[in-house]
């Protein structure tokens, strides 16, 4: 009997996750569903799988070894099916893309616009989410590409510096910035609105630490968005990527940058041993095509 491929699927969710739930809310079934997967892997294979630690659901010695051997399989058979996508009606393949907020609204359209010109018929599916989470899909291959905030590592990835974005310190209309931009003394005293988790936040707070300041910020979010309107309602001050601030919204707040400056670097993340369909090699086109764009600007 051949393996099967949602048991292998619903073995290394387990792996990834460390949890029967989780790994179930992610397949979109039942605890027990993803239990009897395992399970009847086990009894195929005839060795045990998944081991409990605690709450954590960890795998076995045998397990271990079949980690690597399953993500291979089903890479495998995620190629057929993409190679198979051309010759359906009305297709030319689809990439998936995982990046973060602010990313995904205000660089990641451009690009795909560009691809699109290319290849109308390719399909783009952009998830949003935190950096660990997107790169562990990344792992998992249940993402094809990355677009986020760097460092971003793994032991399977290659990453790609493509693209710097300085963070700037963000004021309601009529504020008045410093000569030279706010320094770290001159923004501790201020109601500080900042981003919540990811590279962005620890890039911030690392500016402040390195004149020994911790940030105690009055609200956290985890929407750019979010926090230009609250800064515009006059409610705070931030700390934002440049990217997010279109000149349209001059009108409504003033923004300058930091002293000393603060750049966070965006990157393009892949698998080292990913197939480079021609979608995918489109979008990767697209996108250091925009720097190639931004730099000439400069």
């Amino acid at each position: 009997m051949l393996l099967n491929l949602d048991q292998l699927g619903a073995f290394l969710n387990v792996v990834d996750l460390g949890s029967f739930t989780a790994a179930a809310d992610k397949a979109g079934l039942t605890q027990p569903a993803v239990s009897l997967q395992v399970k009847l892997l086990e009894q195929r294979l005839g060795v045990r799988l998944i081991e409990r630690v605690g709450r954590r659901a960890q795998p076995s010695p045998a397990g271990l070894e079949l980690i690597p051997q399953a993500r291979r399989i089903i890479e495998a058979c995620s190629l057929a099916e993409e190679a198979m996508m051309p010759f359906r009606e009305g297709s030319s393949g689809r990439v998936r893309i995982g990046s973060g907020g602010t990313a995904s609204i205000h660089l990641l359209p451009r690009a795909i616009a560009i691809a699109k010109k290319r290849m109308p018929d390719l399909e783009i599916i952009v998830r949003v989410g935190n950096i660990d989470e997107i790169l562990r899909d990344l792992e998992a291959n249940a993402l094809d590409l990355a677009v986020v905030a760097l460092p971003a590592s793994g032991r399977s990835l290659e990453v790609e510096p493509f693209h710097e974005d300085e963070l700037l310190a963000v004021a309601p209309k009529g504020s008045v910035m410093p000569d030279g931009g706010p320094d770290v003394e001159f923004m501790k005293d201020k109601t500080l609105l900042l981003y919540e988790g990811g590279n962005t936040r620890r890039a911030t707070n690392e500016w402040f630490e390195a004149s020994g300041v911790r940030p105690e910020p009055a609200m956290e979010f985890g929407s750019v968005e979010a926090i230009k309107e609250l800064v515009a309602a006059g409610l705070g001050w931030s700390v934002l990527p440049d990217m997010a601030l279109r000149r349209e919204e001059s009108d409504r707040l003033v923004t300058s940058p930091l002293k000393p400056r603060l750049v966070r670097q965006l990157g393009i993340v892949l698998r080292r041993d990913k197939h480079l369909t021609k979608g995918l090699r489109e979008i990767l086109k697209s996108l250091r095509e925009l720097q190639d764009d931004r730099e000439h600007e400069a």
